[in-house]
């Protein structure tokens, strides 16, 4: 789906040899049915050089595609060895309990469910996702967790980005504008830890229970600046101080 698998591709040159873990997802486009999955799978292990996948996931919920049927799948390609974890994708709280009750019938966990969760989409505390995952033991990943790079406070009301990105809802009219006391929060509290409004809003998802934030980067200096969320920890204050001022973006 990435790039028509380019970027699977790429990924497998640079991991060759390397220990990381990788993880990927089918299907390989927008429609896909059940009985795609086998080639699927062997296709990306193919692209990413990899006899085993760490995390394998089904990337959107989709009514051609029967969940207790996909997730059989799932446990026969672990029980293969071809994927170590089994995760879930845009799965609501419904979805994933049934997907997590059709794995544990071959003694398979779920591993994840991912989904977008930011301090701007916070939608998984009050859609059940974020409950659900906690109840059963799996870990929410966080997809665009800096908000499209909206966090960052790289972009202002007037500036925003270029491409495709600067149509996204974080940008439209008076987005940026409501975001700015966030943004000035977010700077306040990263001054103490001499850290960047990204790290911070980052951190503050590496806190809560059970999630794990997947930030994209372009280069190197962006992955290590990421990276450096890992570094250090909000108190209990700054914590609840975010919470409530991002209020807004719970529904």
């Amino acid at each position: 789906m990435y790039s028509g698998g380019a970027s699977e591709r790429r990924l497998g040159e640079l991991a060759d040899g390397e220990q990381v873990l990788i993880a990927t997802k089918f299907p390989p486009g927008w429609l896909s049915r059940t009985d795609a999955f086998p080639a699927a799978l062997d296709q990306s292990l193919a692209r990413l050089r990899r006899s085993t996948l760490d995390l394998y996931q089904h990337h959107f919920p989709s009514r051609r595609i029967s969940i207790p049927s996909l997730m059989t799948l799932m446990a026969g390609a672990v029980e293969a060895g071809k994927v170590r974890a089994v995760g879930v994708s845009n799965y609501s709280a419904e979805q994933f309990r049934v997907a997590h009750a059709a794995l544990a019938e071959r003694g398979v966990p779920l591993a994840s469910n991912q989904v977008e969760y930011s301090l701007l989409h916070r939608a998984p505390e009050t859609n059940g996702v974020l409950d659900a995952c906690r109840e059963l033991g799996i870990t929410l990943i966080a997809y665009q967790p800096l908000a499209q790079g909206a966090l960052t406070g790289k972009y202002r009301p007037g500036d925003r980005p270029t491409g495709i990105r600067r149509f996204g809802r974080y940008y439209r009219r008076d987005a940026l504008q409501k975001v700015q006391p966030v943004m000035a929060l977010l700077h306040e509290i990263g001054e103490r830890y001499s850290r960047t409004p990204a790290q911070v809003a980052l951190r503050w998802l590496i806190q809560q229970e059970n999630v794990l934030p997947i930030p994209g980067a372009k280069d190197g200096r962006q992955a290590a600046s990421n990276a450096e969320a890992r570094s250090f920890t909000l108190l209990g204050a700054e914590m609840e101080a975010l919470d409530q001022a991002t209020t807004a973006w719970r529904t």
